[in-house]
């Protein structure tokens, strides 16, 4: 399978869905019910989802709810491989939770996928989960020791049987409990046979956010999934908020002590859709003023300016307008190339991107080339690229990153490669310049990075960046 290993992934996306049981021709609420003809929440999440896609591509699954009885479709794979209009017909109901997701190594197996379920005699739940668990491995211990089997090496399980664990005592305690309990990032839809919950960790480091549908509301990962469904972006979830949706509106509390905003800044840089809004900055918006600040850290003179598809666009278009240096395709991106490809060595997945990307010979040949890329991660396709340029006729190729160096891991639901594959961890500019092959190479600084953010939405505050720096928001694993 080829998969475009030189570049960060997101682990998960997830969208939730709450019909109202009652609403009249006018929109208003009635004394008479729905009809099951009037529900649609499976379809709504799928749409949502194919939204949603690009944080995911592994696995992907729907669960519903129809007050009665909550039913679940997944499996590995895309969610127009996962999904069949037959699979859409079997998941009737009013509620309803989604999810997508790239795995990490060796967890890519059904027991994953989620949403995940758990049935009792007090009820079902359902669990759709962005992020990762610092301390995962301590609260399984734990509820193994108390007697809890598990069917999956996924951190999720964890949240749910925790919830399941305190149902007695009431759903909003029961939640309260759980994130009490959970360390590190998580965006969490969670759905009972009678409500949808939304929750997002006291940082604020993986996004959710609340929209208003035509018959009820949506909870998703990013604003796009809301804009799928024609609904009305309403507000993100705040950090160490619950909402708590069912047929008299949306509840709200916060389940600790308020911290600090640390939403991770590479969905600016890199993993949200551009069309996105999250913490009120507009993501294109962010990348444009990302290419803008680069280019005034770190002008060089040139011919063209181009972006790699699809993620060095949106700052290669702020490039070229601060630098007066025109702004061509350069690049072009095949888009048919499926994640079953194959290519069974690492040699071929690194020569995939002869494949993937080829210049626009007349938009670069003869002139000195600008790139902008979001990132180098292992150097592999930077310096694929710049062959690339080079054999279109390029005379020079300055690589510009609208990022700073990439130094450290992430534990909070990226993945990313160990330290000691990180190319900006074992080598300098000059060392990674030599080593792609560019004639220049330059990254935004830190300080650049949050000017750039900030100037979209000068009330913008608190970002993790412990993958540029190695500070995290709260405590998490050592380094290497």
């Amino acid at each position: 399978m080829f998969e475009d290993d030189d570049k960060f992934h997101d682990e998960c996306g997830v969208v939730g869905i709450f019909q109202t049981a009652k609403q009249s021709a006018d929109g208003e609420k009635s004394d008479e019910p729905y009809s099951a003809r009037h529900f649609n929440a499976v379809q709504q999440v799928y749409y949502a989802l194919y939204a949603l896609q690009h944080r995911g591509q592994d696995s992907a699954g729907i669960a519903v709810s129809d007050g009665t009885e909550m039913r679940v479709h997944k499996n590995l794979g895309a969610v127009s491989e996962v999904f069949k209009s037959e699979h859409l017909e079997n998941l009737k109901g009013r509620l309803a939770v989604g999810h997508v997701r790239y795995a990490t190594a060796g967890s890519c197996t059904i027991e994953n996928a989620q949403p995940m379920v758990q049935t009792s005699k007090l009820g079902a739940i359902a669990v759709a989960h962005n992020g990762q668990l610092t301390n995962y491995e301590q609260l399984r211990e734990m509820l193994e020791d108390a007697g809890c089997t598990f069917q999956s090496t996924s951190d999720t399980e964890v949240i749910v049987k925790l919830i399941a664990r305190s149902y007695k005592k009431g759903l909003e305690r029961a939640l309260t409990d759980t994130i009490q309990m959970i360390k590190g990032s998580f965006a969490l839809a969670v759905m009972t046979d009678k409500c949808l919950i939304g929750a997002r960790d006291p940082n604020g480091i993986r996004p959710l956010c609340l929209g208003q549908t035509e018959k009820g509301w949506i909870l998703a990962s990013e604003s796009c999934a809301i804009d799928a469904v024609n609904g009305t972006f309403v507000r993100d979830i705040n950090p160490g908020e619950i909402v708590i949706i069912n047929d008299d509106g949306v509840l709200s509390f916060e389940f600790g002590e308020r911290t600090s905003k640390r939403t991770c800044i590479f969905e600016y840089v890199y993993f949200a859709r551009p069309d996105s809004v999250i913490d009120g900055i507009p993501v294109q918006q962010a990348r444009y003023a990302l290419g803008v600040q680069l280019a005034r850290e770190s002008g060089v003179d040139a011919d063209v300016v181009v972006g790699v598809p699809d993620s060095g666009l949106g700052a290669a278009v702020g490039y070229a307008k601060e630098s007066g240096i025109p702004y061509a395709t350069g690049i072009i991106k095949n888009k048919y190339i499926g994640r079953t490809f194959i290519a069974p060595t690492q040699k071929e997945r690194e020569n995939m991107v002869f494949v993937k990307l080829n210049a626009v010979p007349c938009d670069v040949k003869g002139k000195r080339v600008i790139i902008i890329d979001d990132s180098i991660v292992r150097g592999t396709t930077s310096k694929r690229l710049v062959q690339i340029l080079r054999r279109a006729g390029a005379t020079e190729v300055h690589f510009r990153i609208s990022s700073p160096p990439v130094k450290f891991p992430c534990y909070f639901g990226i993945n990313t490669p160990k330290r000691s594959e990180l190319i900006s961890a074992q080598h300098d500019t000059e060392a990674i310049r030599k080593m792609i092959g560019a004639d220049s190479l330059a990254f935004l600084s830190p300080d650049g990075l949050m000017e750039a953010c900030r100037s979209v939405n000068p009330e913008s505050y608190g970002f993790c960046k412990g993958c540029f720096t190695g500070e995290y928001p709260i405590a998490c694993p050592e380094n290497e």
